[in-house]
């Protein structure tokens, strides 16, 4: 029990230099695109890895309705291969007309 004990700060020792020594990993804007679909109350999230290499995705879009202040996002998240256009996901309105998107951005990282 005693030798364990010693060898405890070593360990901590260890996964400090490795922590330190490891790159942390940087998200890289995407080419994506939040496109209102017709009858105007689904969107389709689009989103494509420019990466070498497959990558974990994220896509935001936000959209403008016709009732004030409804404002409908929808953030989607999935692993997307190399080089890939895919379908992230699909927002409904609830019921409201979208009109425009408002905002929107997508990243992927290694």
């Amino acid at each position: 029990m005693a030798s364990l004990m010693g060898s405890r700060p070593a360990i901590s020792c260890l996964a400090l230099v490795t922590g330190l020594m490891s790159t942390p990993a940087i998200a890289e804007m995407v080419p994506f695109s939040c496109i209102i679909l017709p009858g105007a109350e689904v969107a389709s999230v689009m989103m494509t890895n420019s990466l070498n290499s497959s990558a974990s995705c994220m896509v935001t879009c936000r959209f403008s309705t016709t009732k004030f202040a409804n404002n409908p996002q929808i953030i989607c998240a999935k692993p997307v291969p190399a080089g890939k256009e895919v379908e992230m996901c699909r927002l409904t309105s609830g019921g409201d007309k979208m009109v425009k998107l408002i905002e929107g951005y997508a990243d992927c990282t290694k």
